[in-house]
């Protein structure tokens, strides 16, 4: 089943409602890339993103970081320091509104 975004399905089958491949969840808006710090939770994974933001007044740049809480499909199997790509979502919970849809590699 497509879901509207050029990633690859994953092999492995899952009966996850909340799958964007095996179930019926819809993925829209933005999609981000990050690196899974977190899977202490059960299906679901935080994505950190790391990124810089100029300061003006030293004309310099500083690294800043956000944490993500992610919805983690089963089929996926995710570890720690995975590459992944999130996509944006209705709300899942009072913090999940993003799913990962694609394991881009492992360790760096």
């Amino acid at each position: 089943m497509a879901i509207g975004l050029n990633v690859t399905e994953p092999e492995e089958p899952c009966s996850d409602q909340n799958c964007p491949f095996h179930g019926s969840l819809a993925v829209r808006g933005q999609t981000l890339e990050g690196t899974v710090a977190s899977t202490a939770m059960e299906k679901t994974v935080v994505v950190e993103r790391e990124y810089d933001v100029r300061v003006p007044k030293y004309d310099r740049y500083m690294k800043r970081r956000s944490r993500i809480p992610a919805h983690a499909p089963p089929c996926l199997g995710l570890a720690e320091g995975d590459r992944v790509r999130i996509a944006e979502t209705r709300p899942l919970s009072k913090t999940k509104s993003h799913v990962v849809v694609e394991r881009l590699g492992g360790d760096e």
